[in-house]
């Protein structure tokens, strides 16, 4: 495993992503449920992983309580990170909210307290100083914000007065609006980009094709839609040429190039300890420059046609959180 290090604290370069447990969506209640949600958290922690992340918006708190379980006996390194749906983001419900989080996640206090998404009607100052008290409080160790710009990432911290030391986004080998800007600041201010759906959802594991789609929530994904797995599939080929040379799948390959990239912490899901394991195996998996070189090209060649409705769906998710928008065919 690679690490990152925060004011001596060790962060997984490979994180946890825990938004599957205890989402239907996701398989939860159907293909496993919460014991083996948990075995799942704790073989991640045996293998090094110390960066778990959760929301209070999935599975209603659910995932929450199943990482606070399986945390209970964990006496090793961790840095749990929770976010808040900023629904109504005013300083007393932000606080109330983050004692409810820490009541579920069975802790005095997280290490990392994110907003989950821009509130655009509520004050942003007034969303800080809403962070502000919870870090005045002991609620939580660090601020963070998620699907933020750069400019408003930047902002918040100015309004906060402190370090808002992360910003969680959508960024992945199809999706790589984080590498204009957001990944050279936070290189140059020590601050953390979390790459959250690093696999797009799976599109680069090289398991789907218009013969074989996904279940669950990705069926409705524009991702997953023919035209854009066929767009895809030079790439999805090449991460698969790439890790045969070194006994690597193709999602291992698309997690290692996120990694390559500095101040950049990726957190795969699991739904299975092989998968776990296999995400795992990625941080261990070192890209030469002239295999990042070939996957970046072979990325920008990924060409959606604006007037398809996959094209104008990723365009609408590249625009809010932070992919590279594609050139029109």
């Amino acid at each position: 495993m690679r690490y990152l290090e925060l004011d001596g604290r060790k962060l997984s370069r490979i994180g946890l992503g825990c938004w599957q447990f205890g989402e239907p969506g996701w398989g939860y209640g159907d293909g496993y449920g919460p014991q083996d949600s948990i075995d799942i958290i704790r073989r991640a922690l045996e293998l090094g992983i110390t960066v778990l992340d959760t929301a209070e918006l999935y599975g209603a708190g659910t995932s929450e309580a199943l990482v606070g379980t399986a945390l209970r006996e964990w006496s090793g390194e961790v840095f749990l990170a929770t976010k808040f749906l900023p629904i109504m983001p005013v300083p007393r419900v932000m606080v109330s909210h983050c004692r409810k989080s820490l009541e579920r996640l069975q802790r005095p206090l997280v290490d990392l307290y994110q907003i989950h998404l821009p509130n655009p009607v509520i004050p942003l100052g007034v969303q800080m100083e809403g962070m502000r008290q919870i870090l005045a409080d002991g609620l939580s160790r660090y601020a963070g914000v998620s699907n933020f710009t750069l400019s408003r990432w930047r902002r918040a911290e100015r309004l906060l007065g402190a370090p808002i030391i992360s910003n969680q986004v959508r960024y992945n080998l199809l999706q790589r609006r984080p590498e204009r800007e957001l990944l050279g600041w936070a290189q140059r201010q020590h601050r953390i980009v979390i790459a959250y759906s690093p696999l797009a959802q799976g599109a680069l594991s090289g398991r789907y094709s218009r013969d074989n789609l996904p279940s669950g929530v990705r069926r409705i994904n524009q991702l997953f839609a023919p035209a854009a797995l066929d767009a895809a599939a030079p790439l999805v080929s090449l991460l698969g040429e790439i890790g045969e040379r070194s006994g690597a799948t193709a999602a291992q390959v698309a997690l290692a190039y996120l990694i390559a990239q500095p101040q950049v912490i990726a957190i795969p899901g699991a739904n299975s300890i092989a998968q776990l394991e296999a995400n795992v195996a990625a941080a261990d998996l070192e890209l030469s420059p002239d295999e990042l070189l070939a996957i970046r090209r072979a990325a920008d060649l990924v060409q959606y046609s604006k007037t398809t409705a996959a094209g104008q769906m990723l365009g609408q998710m590249t625009h809010r959180s932070g992919g590279v928008a594609k050139r029109p065919s």
